[in-house]
């Protein structure tokens, strides 16, 4: 539900909505943009509760009008929220005008391998350092991660080269652990739908990328997003990483560039891509990449890693530094051509 105010409204008279709303037994939220105030809520309303808490949110001072989302997902869609989000961390606002690049390689190996790529991505323009301590794989005879060593490696080197940090997340037992050695926690794709992950990382207040399940329509993503929001966290980003194709003989998975637009239309969070994991091959990462900008994406989630043919973890996605700097020139000239930086 969200209850728009007149313009004239005063302080005492959204407050009074607040509170009422709040004595509901739902939560309020005061809602960015526009030229009034919104005040949208925060919980789910038992269809017999609706038309009488319309009826009482209208005979309050100040209210003009009341709607319903019609949408499955709420706190998520547009009709919710019309302003675009933007999460930032340490600084770095995702969402807004500039395009943000995350880079770093796929799993982080030594300390030496890490900071030659973190070396190689900051001087070529990215802002976040990516790299994967604890890895999901399809055999158990994979490499699995270094864990907590490799948490503590990329906390100590993207402070020593003044990058933010982003790394993967796998179980709602190791939130905290993970939220005390990176700036950003990532869902993968296989835990798109990992409920109780969703609601543990729904509790904090970290930024969270929350990356589409390779089966899920756009309404499954944004529903498992909504699971983190409706837990109080607003700081998601979502990122398209590529669908289940109709033909694997070419690249791994079937970057779904189509879904940018239309997840920026209907949901206010910042969306980015990643065309490492979807293509599967560094050959096809760049075009991927340029087309991503010039479909409106808000960022970039990139494999660097210094040499990807000893890559212990996707080394035939992965960049190698070179690659990864032309690429970058390449990004700010689309991004200015569509008015980005």
């Amino acid at each position: 539900m969200i209850i728009a105010m007149k313009s004239g409204a005063t302080a005492d008279d959204i407050q009074g909505v607040m509170d009422r709303i709040e004595q509901s037994g739902m939560r309020p939220l005061n809602l960015p943009g526009g030229d009034r105030t919104v005040i949208g809520v925060a919980s789910s309303i038992p269809p017999d509760l609706r038309e009488p808490l319309t009826e009482l949110m209208l005979s309050l001072p100040g209210v003009d009008h009341v709607t319903q989302v019609s949408r499955a997902f709420k706190l998520t869609s547009r009709e919710f929220h019309a302003a675009d989000s933007i999460v930032t961390v340490k600084g770095i606002p995702i969402g807004g005008k500039e395009v943000i690049v995350m880079a770093g390689p796929c799993a982080i190996e030594s300390s030496e391998q890490l900071m030659d790529a973190a070396k190689a991505v900051k001087s070529a323009g990215a802002r976040i350092l990516r790299g994967g301590a604890y890895k999901p794989r399809s055999s158990p005879y994979a490499f699995q991660g270094l864990g907590l060593d490799g948490l503590k490696l990329l906390r100590d080197i993207g402070g020593e080269m003044g990058l933010a940090t982003v790394t993967e997340v796998m179980d709602q037992h190791d939130v905290e652990s993970v939220m005390e050695h990176a700036d950003i926690l990532q869902i993968g794709a296989r835990n798109m739908q990992n409920f109780p992950l969703l609601v543990a990382v729904g509790k904090t207040n970290h930024p969270i990328v929350l990356k589409r399940g390779p089966a899920a329509t756009i309404d499954d993503w944004l529903l498992s997003a909504e699971y983190i929001l409706n837990g109080g966290n607003p700081n998601v980003i979502l990122c398209e990483r590529g669908v289940h194709p109709l033909d694997r003989t070419y690249t791994r998975n079937t970057l779904d560039l189509s879904a940018v637009p239309v997840v920026k239309e209907i949901s206010h969070l910042p969306v980015i891509v990643d065309p490492s994991h979807a293509t599967g091959h560094a050959k096809y990462v760049a075009p991927m990449a340029k087309a991503a900008v010039a479909a409106g994406a808000d960022g970039l989630l990139i494999e660097v890693h210094p040499e990807p043919k000893e890559a212990l973890c996707d080394g035939p996605q992965s960049m190698r530094p070179e690659q990864f700097t032309e690429l970058m020139e390449s990004i700010r000239s689309i991004a200015r051509a569509v008015g980005r930086t």
